[in-house]
């Protein structure tokens, strides 16, 4: 059976009018006849295009200020006519009703309008009624009825006219009809979020998707779903992968904690930070946090809180590194850079993360808000007879914020704004403690007069021992053990300063 359809009528129903003429001139070429209604068919008339009001069709006013134009038996019965039914055909013919053979719509934007926080009426009047029933119905009926459900597919579909004398297959209109419930659907679940109130009701749809070349390892197939360029001006290199995209994230969490510091700058592998260090300049800044760890930073992610210079540029220049980002990157830094064609450069934007974190687990899915909270010098809370000196304050509160973006179990030890070393996803944290003692005496780095950060209590004293005995002087963790104080007296017997926060920070 032959199911190739040749368009022979048109109801085109559209809030934005970009790119449309050359859609319309091409029907009125191939002889359609075109429907429509208000603003749209005022858009068609003034191209001097024949246009058949839908008024005309329906013998009834656009009405209620146009929040009814086209919802009508003899529009939708046009759309949704079995063409092989033949008791479709009789009414068709009893009721006059024309064939619709295309129907293209482009939807009242809602979620642009929620986004310039406008007032809850002009909301509730972007919420498009008949524009998502014409879709549907078209969507639904894809056998004889082509659908054409926003402008991105316009170029699509003149192609479709050009190519094929204005004719579909079956396999064309079910391609168009899935992007349509895609476009429903999504619309829908954007109004859903805006109107719910009900936490534990879940929803997630994104209408920005990309294909990876692959996911964590070349056998899984990856993706990405979101708005990227929202986020970052991309300057050079080669397309991001799955492993490049969650240290980027973790990249940008973690330097976000330093984001009004004075110039900081990062370097992660594997999503956890193996050098960071905060300086009077960003040069400074980088080669102190290079000799952290600099055989873990081949190969790495870089990022600045501020801007890159032509002499930071030329320090990173001969390490091998898959990602740099920054706020701003001088022209002579992006020259430099630029020199490895693979490298990828970054220009991180102004932008507010999601407020809620997704993840699957078992058969679903785990949801929870950000860890938006980042310990501050008015909530420390002094536990030991020895107060914490102004600059072990400031390398606790550098520790903390490391600690916080480090996966559990993790400890974190530092001085002078230096990271030195960090245990990171151990099952202990005693083991944490000694893979970062052992790792900072592997680098050279005298641990005496240090900081050490926890992101969660000491359940024994034995952490604060073991940091007492490699230099440790000042401790911060969230206290809440049943046996702090035998972690508070031995710190007090050993002069050693604690503070808690009360705040835990795991991270999984």
């Amino acid at each position: 059976m032959n199911t190739t359809k040749k368009i022979a009528s048109a109801l085109i129903s559209v809030y934005s009018k970009e790119g449309l003429e050359p859609l319309v001139r091409a029907l009125h070429e191939q002889k359609v006849t075109i429907y429509s209604t208000g603003g749209t068919e005022e858009f068609i008339k003034n191209l001097d295009i024949p246009v058949v009001a839908v008024e005309d069709v329906t013998s009834y006013p656009s009405i209620l200020g146009g929040r009814v134009k086209t919802l009508h038996p003899k529009i939708f019965g046009g759309i949704l006519n079995r063409q092989d039914h033949a008791g479709d055909v009789a009414q068709m013919q009893e009721f006059e009703i024309p064939q619709i053979d295309l129907v293209i719509v482009d939807l009242y934007p809602f979620e642009k309008t929620v986004a310039t926080g406008a007032s809850e009426a002009d909301i509730i009047e972007k919420i498009d009624i008949g524009g998502i029933s014409l879709i549907r119905a078209a969507a639904k009926n894809f056998k004889d009825t082509v659908i054409v459900p926003s402008v991105d597919e316009y170029d699509y579909l003149l192609e479709l006219i050009q190519s094929q004398n204005c004719a579909t297959t079956i396999e064309q209109r079910k391609k168009l009809a899935a992007k349509a419930f895609h476009i429903s659907s999504h619309y829908d679940t954007a109004i859903f979020h805006y109107f719910n109130t009900d936490e534990l009701i879940f929803k997630l749809s994104s209408a920005n998707g990309k294909e990876l070349r692959y996911g964590e390892n070349p056998h899984q197939r990856g993706y990405f779903f979101g708005d990227f360029d929202a986020m970052f001006t991309q300057l050079h290199g080669k397309e991001l992968s799955y492993n490049n995209l969650l240290d980027v994230d973790a990249a940008v969490n973690l330097i976000l904690e330093f984001k009004d510091d004075a110039p900081t700058f990062a370097i992660l592998k594997h999503n956890n930070a193996c050098g960071l260090a905060t300086r009077n300049n960003i040069r400074e800044a980088y080669l102190a946090a290079l000799a952290c760890d600099p055989t873990s930073a081949f190969g790495g992610v870089l990022i600045a809180n501020q801007s890159i210079d032509e002499a930071t540029a030329a320090e990173i220049n001969p390490l091998f590194c898959e990602v740099v980002i920054a706020p701003v990157f001088s022209p002579k830094a992006i020259e430099i850079l630029s020199e490895k064609k693979n490298r990828i450069l970054l220009v991180l934007k102004e932008v507010e993360l999601p407020q809620r974190q997704i993840r699957s687990a078992l058969n679903g899915y785990l949801v929870q808000d950000r860890n938006d909270l980042t310990d501050h010098k008015e909530q420390l809370k002094t536990v030991t007879n020895t107060v914490p000196t102004e600059a072990e304050i400031n390398d606790l509160l550098f520790a903390s914020k490391i600690c916080k973006n480090t996966k559990s179990n993790t400890i974190v030890l530092a001085k002078n704004q230096t990271l030195l070393a960090s245990g990171t996803g151990q099952t202990s944290r005693v083991d944490a403690l000694k893979q970062a003692i052992e790792k900072a005496n592997s680098f050279g780095f005298d641990l005496t007069g240090s900081a050490m950060a926890s992101d969660a209590f000491f359940p024994f004293p034995d952490c604060v021992e073991i940091a007492h005995q490699a230099g440790v002087t000042a401790v911060i963790q969230p206290g809440g053990s049943i046996k702090d104080q035998l972690s508070i007296d031995f710190c007090n017997e050993n002069k050693v300063a604690m503070v808690f926060t009360g705040t835990r920070h795991f991270k999984h």
